[in-house]
Order: structure tokens, then sequence, then C-alpha cells
């Protein structure tokens, strides 16, 4: 018989692959048409902007069903005017085109069609955010930087067969000259309009960059100062395709930090959506809607905003999502190096516990800094596993002896949920890409190939990307949905998905594009089935506060759900 405290040891501890079973990850990035490298505009004065970015996003901007990419660029970075002779570097942006593999299987084929979707990269940008604000049907995209964030309103298709965009930043009123990494479109106040947040970083100049050194007494980049931390901003929409700079109007002037990750979700379950923000070595906040347009920020009282230790920690990554399986949005984070991930388990009232320990993510994260991270259920068991990608922000001093010029590089990690509120490190059985040591940054999460599984686009800096494609998840069976609201029909971020089952537990999902860190996700909600795929009803609670509930809907294939075509499932949310 096993000890107790050995079989959780065994329980938690790394796997190792086991012969013959597949990987869960494999890199396709070049075989799928992926030619894109990232430059963050290092020259050796190690300005802290060039070891922040970049994002990614992932969405469907032609509205043809399937998920196209949008890799996003750094720059020259410096206090001297850019070379007229220096190359020209943009955005990419990658068109999905379907097609038949060799077995027969739908697979993903990327096409760069940058230059007629007149997407050009201004300043030097970090992150990005997606959401149709306008409802006009097509998503439309906002770009963070350095000097500011850039609105790029999607035009549908031209003449030519082209979708294009159009930088409409000033004159949709959002115009911003501070550093933002992460942003996220979000209906706070359920007016059938996506607002927008954005997180600023810190106030940085060239002029003022302090110089750090290793314990070695090299040079080296420092890490962020506090005091120097910019308050985030609210835009609301105001439904002309214009929005209003509501920050102080909202009470979101009260508290802020060194933002770097954002999810909104509704945490407290009473039907409005709230705003969770991740910062660097401050306190965290969480942004509690009070429904009039305003928000408080509860993050201390709710036990979210430093960990069980009363210790703050330098959150990058983050996500909202129900881990454990009882219906409410837990919170994980990734932070710096020593730190490991923290994980805040809802009690369904808004309150958060420290789990961390318990849970088995804090020693196997120690080693790592975490950016990109979210919930995903890789293998379709019904359980949301976690990936964080990593990269350090300090040098790591064997990889500067070896002369490596960005050495800050670290390996991946997955994490499986085993059903009992526990993980176990599966990194090493999940394939050899994982492993690969990258300065890994942004990470978006969605289905590529529409097989019914998450595949992965890491955003690295200073190098290519790398399009991780699931071949495990699609063995169980799984329930794909779209939710559209308004017409002619955007995709409802923030509406919560039941799966009730029959002899199981009710799977609830959240639609959303925000979380991770600086990137955007597929907005698609995908619920694994494991071994109970009978489903008795599926029940949407809408943005709006409508609850709705659809019968009959088959499993293995996307389905679009459209507000108001539902069956009316008792009261709607107050």
């Amino acid at each position: 018989m096993i000890p107790a405290g050995l079989s959780l040891f065994l329980a938690l501890a790394p796997l190792a692959a086991t012969p013959g079973t597949p990987e869960v990850f494999v890199d396709r990035t070049r075989e799928l048409g992926i030619d894109f490298t990232h430059v963050n505009g290092m020259t050796g004065a190690f300005y802290m902007p060039e070891i922040m970015g970049p994002g990614v996003a992932l969405f469907d901007f032609d509205n043809d069903g399937d998920l196209d990419l949008l890799l996003i660029q750094g720059g020259p970075l410096g206090p001297s005017p850019v070379p007229k002779d220096a190359p020209r570097l943009n955005h990419a942006l990658y068109r999905n085109d379907l097609r038949k593999g060799p077995d027969g299987r739908l697979e993903a084929h990327f096409t760069d069609v940058t230059a007629a979707s007149g997407l050009k990269l201004d300043g030097y940008a970090m992150g990005v955010a997606v959401g149709d604000y306008d409802n006009d049907g097509w998503p439309d995209i906002y770009i963070t930087g350095l000097q500011g964030g850039h609105l790029w309103h999607n035009n549908g298709r031209n003449a030519q067969g082209d979708v294009t965009f159009t930088d409409v930043t000033a004159k949709a009123g959002v115009a911003d000259s501070l550093w933002s990494v992460s942003a996220a479109f979000v209906d706070y106040d359920r007016d059938g309009f996506l607002d927008l947040f954005v997180g600023h970083y810190l106030k940085f100049s060239f002029a003022s960059a302090k110089p750090c050194r290793t314990l070695a007494g090299a040079a080296d980049w420092c890490g962020p100062v506090p005091a120097d931390a910019l308050p985030d901003r609210l835009f609301h929409n105001r439904g002309d395709g214009t929005f209003e700079d509501v920050t102080a109007k909202a009470g979101l002037t009260a508290d802020y930090g060194p933002a770097l990750g954002v999810s909104t979700a509704d945490f407290d379950g009473d039907g409005w959506i709230d705003i969770y923000v991740a910062n660097d070595a401050t306190q965290n906040q969480l942004w509690h809607n009070l429904h009039n347009g305003t928000f408080r920020n509860d993050g201390l009282i709710a036990g979210c905003a430093v960990n069980a230790d009363g210790k703050t920690h330098a959150s990058m990554g983050v996500d909202a999502g129900d881990y454990d399986g009882d219906g409410h949005e837990d919170l994980v984070m990734d932070n710096l190096t020593g730190e490991g991930l923290t994980l805040f388990r809802n009690d369904g009232a808004g309150t958060f516990e420290d789990v961390t320990l318990a849970s088995g993510l804090y020693r196997a994260s120690l080693p790592y800094t975490g950016f990109g991270a979210a919930w995903l259920d890789y293998d379709n068991d019904s359980w949301l596993d976690l990936l964080t990608v990593n990269g350090a922000v300090r040098t790591i001093e064997e990889q500067a002896q070896a002369g490596d010029r960005l050495p800050l590089r670290q390996a991946k990690q997955l994490f499986h949920n085993l059903g009992n509120g526990r993980f176990a490190d599966v990194t090493a059985q999940a394939g050899a890409v994982l492993q690969r040591p990258e300065v890994s940054r942004g990470a978006a999460f969605g289905d590529l190939d529409n097989d019914g599984d998450t595949d992965v686009v890491v955003a690295n800096d200073n190098g290519p990307p790398v399009v991780l494609i699931n071949q495990v998840g699609s063995r169980n069976p799984w329930l794909g949905l779209r939710l559209l609201t308004g017409k002619p029909g955007r995709d409802a971020l923030g509406a919560r998905v039941g799966v009730v089952r029959n002899g199981a537990p009710t799977l609830w999902r959240r639609a959303r594009s925000d979380g991770s860190y600086a990137s955007a996700n597929d907005p698609r909600v995908l619920a694994g089935l494991g071994a109970k795929p009978d489903i008795a009803k599926v029940i949407v609670q809408w943005p709006s506060g409508r609850v709705e509930e659809w019968k009959g809907l088959p499993i293995n294939a996307y389905t679009t759900l459209r507000e108001g075509t539902g069956t009316q499932a008792g009261t709607a949310v107050p």
C-alpha cells in the first residue's frame, strides 16, 4: 500500500512520456505557411520595452468560419530617429484557408494578406484585443503599444474581395499616448455595445531609463518601479462608433498598478461582468461591477489582490475559468521566477481562496517566469487544464555565457487537471516543442482546424512564433458553440454556457476573447465532454441578462446560437 504522502507526491510529479502515445502538441509553424519574425529593436542598451512583447490574436476577421491569425510587430527602439533606409516592418495578418490534408481531415493553412488589409505598424506595438465594437458583424482590433494604442475598424469585404482595416483611433475617441500591453472589449453596462478597457503599464522614456546589473556585474534589464505605474482607462461605447473616456466617472482611478493582464468575467454571479487586472509587482485589482456604470476595487476584501501570505507578485498572464467544476469563475495567473503560479478558487460569491499549494502548481512553476497563460481542456476530458508559456526578464547567466544575445529562454509548461483540485505537470509527455527554450510572451488559444480541440499560437520575443497543433483532444467527444448577439450578429463576449449532461455535472464555459497575455483568443465556446457526452440541454446566460436554453444540439460539431432564438429559461439574470 502506497502511503498517502507518497501518493500525493507521485500524482503531482512531472510525468514522463509513455512510448507509443502521441505528443499532445506538435510544431506546424512553417508547414502551415507562417513566415514571420518579431523584432524587439534591442541595441545593447537594455531598454525594458524590448522584453515585454509581443502578443498575438486568433479571430475570424473574414467571417468564413475559421480562425485567422494576427502577429504583432515591435520595431526599432531607442531615442534616435529611425534611419530612412531601415527595413520596413509591419504586423502580419494571415488568412486561414482550411483544406483537406493527406488523411482527408481538414487542416489549417495560412496566406499572408497583410498588404491588402491596410494594417500598418504605427509606433512600437505590444499586444492586441479583438471585438466588434460597432455591431456590424465584422470583428475589429485594438493594438496596444509603447506610445499608445490604435483602434482598427474592420471594413468588411471590398469589391476586390479583400477584407480591409482603417485606423479610426482619433475618430472613435480612443486616442491614448501611454504604454499599454493588454486590453479587453467588454459590455460592462449591458447596453449591447462593447466598451474598451485599456491596461497601462509604466511611464517610460529613453532619457530616464536606469542602468541595471546582473549579480556578476554585467548590464541587464531592470524590473518595474511601481511608482512609475499609470492609471488604466475605460472607454464607454456610445453606440455611434465613438467612445467616451469614463475612467474617472466609473471609479477606476481609485487604484492602479503596472497592468500586464486583464480578464473580464462575472465573478460573483450577479449577471454583470467584472474586470480583473493582473499587475506587475503590486496588488492586483478586482473591479466589482456595481450595475450603475461604476466599479469598486474589491481585490483585497475578495482575497485575490495578494497571495495567501499577503505578498504581491509580478503577475503577467491571467485567465478565468471553472477548473473545479463548481460553476464559478476561478482565477489563475503566472508570475516571476521564484514566485510560482497563483491559483485563486472562487467560492461563488466573488470571494477567493489561494489554493496554489494544494493544487500542485506552485513547486513545478517556481523556476519559470510566465507570460501567456490560459485554461484549456487539451484532451477534452471535461476538466480544464492549464498551459503557460515562459521566458525570463532578467539574464540567465548560463545562456549569456554561451553567447546568447537574448538570454531569457525558458520552456513552456502544461498542467493536467486530475479532477480532484490538483494538477500534474505533463510537459515531458506533451511534446518536444513545449520543452524547447524560447523567450515566449503572448499566447492565443483556439481551434485552428475546426476539429474540436484547442490549438495554441505562441508569440516569441525577437524571434518567430510557434503554432502548436493539438493531436489528442479530438479523440474525445466535444461540443462547439459560436454565440452571437444583435444584428447582423457579433460574438457575445462574456456569455456563460451551461452544458447540462445526463448523469454528469454541468459544464460551465464562457465566451471570451481576453485573458492570457497581450493576446486575443478564439471567442467560440469549446466544451470537452469526456466519457459523458449525453447532453440534456445547453443553457446560455447572455450578457444582456437573458437566459435561454437549447436541446438536441449536435456533438463533434460547431453550432451557432443567436440571442433571442432559444427557449426562455426561467427569469433573466437581474
